[in-house]
């Protein structure tokens, strides 16, 4: 039976039994045909990424792709079929948003940096690095969610991935947010761009910062 356990502003995220079903739901604003091509490429980009990091760093594997036609309420319809769904597989691991704090989490940053230096090497950008986007099991980091991911070679999308996370960081987990960014630093200087991308992180920031003075 489905268990619905997560709504996001564009998907609801099912599971059923060991599958975790990813659905992009019909938004009834748009129009019929433009939401159509919107939900199939941004399926198909998600994939597409997920697909290219399974080769670097673990991410939940894609079972199947589905082809659904969905209402606003989620249920099939009898409207044309278009690729929204991602089946994966499901990851019964600790969430580190409700864990990192009480896990080792100076080496589990650095993983986390390792695996950031490996995506971005391969010009692969999360687009919303949070630890509620990062799951813990049997000492293995598993990074999940890429709705958000695209592809670019630029310096400025990796130091903005990394500003990401050093926020996350700050919001969730303050009591250690220093030492895990630290650490996160380290492991990505693995990277072999690091050094640029460290140095725009540093641009990314100061323009954070003189955007809250005024």
């Amino acid at each position: 039976m489905e268990k619905l356990i997560a709504q996001g502003a564009e998907a609801q995220i099912l599971l059923d039994k060991n599958i975790v079903k990813k659905i992009r739901v019909k938004k009834s604003y748009r129009l019929s045909v433009l939401d159509e091509k919107i939900r199939k490429q941004r399926t198909k980009k998600e994939a597409n990424l997920l697909k290219k990091a399974s080769k670097l760093i673990p991410v939940p594997e894609i079972i199947k792709i589905n082809k659904l036609a969905l209402s606003k309420e989620g249920r099939t319809s009898g409207e044309p079929l278009v690729p929204q769904e991602i089946d994966m597989q499901f990851i019964d691991g600790k969430k580190l948003s409700d864990n990192l704090d009480n896990l080792n989490y100076k080496e589990i940053s650095n993983q986390i940096g390792m695996q950031i230096a490996k995506l971005h090497d391969n010009n692969i950008i999360h687009g919303d690095l949070t630890t509620s986007n990062m799951l813990f099991k049997d000492n293995v980091l598993y990074f999940i969610d890429f709705g958000l991911g695209f592809i670019s070679h630029r310096a400025e999308d990796k130091a903005v991935d990394l500003h990401l996370i050093k926020e996350a960081l700050e919001a969730k987990h303050f009591n250690i947010a220093e030492e895990c960014f630290k650490a996160i630093l380290e492991g990505y200087k693995s990277s072999k761009n690091s050094k640029q991308v460290i140095e725009r992180l540093k641009k990314v920031e100061s323009r954070g910062r003189y955007k809250e003075q005024y």
